[in-house]
């Protein structure tokens, strides 16, 4: 259970919460409805994105159903601490392609009672960790991992695959080179 409607006091708490999991698994999709449930409850929220990910919009966060929500793009996670300002509610999505940097500032913010929320993917397109996230996974209150749906057997998707063979770690995309599979799907694919 997230305490969305308990109002920050004299003394607020802050903690974190980390939605991860593959390509398609509705991370940001989950992201946008905690943001937006704050909002409901009248909680001043920041959200910010990656400037490197430009796939829907330049400013918003949008999920693949096509749901989304203004964000600020920034270069880099220290340019977070500088931006939230009075805020009882931070978003960040795609944290895999921020820099280590990130685990220290989500701890700040949290230490400073705002409630940070953070998305991205726990493994990359060969199923290593990815970025600040698993990490983020060990100093995190709250951990939801989501799944797709293989598309070669409909079991439980954890794997991105990467359909092309390109071998840089961060090449954005979407259906036309990644696909969800599951442990033993991805096996055989490799």
């Amino acid at each position: 259970m997230f305490l969305e409607n308990i109002k920050n006091g004299p003394h607020k708490k802050g903690w974190i919460e980390v939605i991860c999991g593959s390509m398609f698994s509705g991370k940001t999709e989950e992201l946008i409805r905690r943001l937006k449930r704050a909002e409901f409850a009248k909680q001043k929220v920041e959200i910010f994105k990656p400037s490197i990910d430009t796939r829907y919009h330049e400013e918003e966060v949008v999920s693949h159903n096509a749901n989304s929500i203004r964000s600020t793009p920034v270069p880099s996670s220290s340019n977070i601490m500088l931006l939230a300002n009075d805020v009882d509610v931070i978003g960040i999505d795609e944290a895999q392609f921020f820099d280590s940097e990130l685990v220290n500032v989500c701890n700040k913010l949290a230490e400073n009672g705002i409630r940070v929320i953070v998305a991205g993917l726990d493994m990359d397109y060969t199923g290593k960790p990815f970025g600040p996230v698993p990490d983020l996974l060990a100093c995190a209150e709250y951990v939801t991992k989501v799944h797709a749906i293989c598309m070669h057997c409909g079991n439980p998707a954890q794997f991105s695959y990467r359909k092309s063979n390109e071998t840089s770690l961060v090449l954005l995309g979407e259906t036309d080179s990644y696909e969800p599979l599951c442990r033993d799907c991805f096996n055989q694919q490799k």
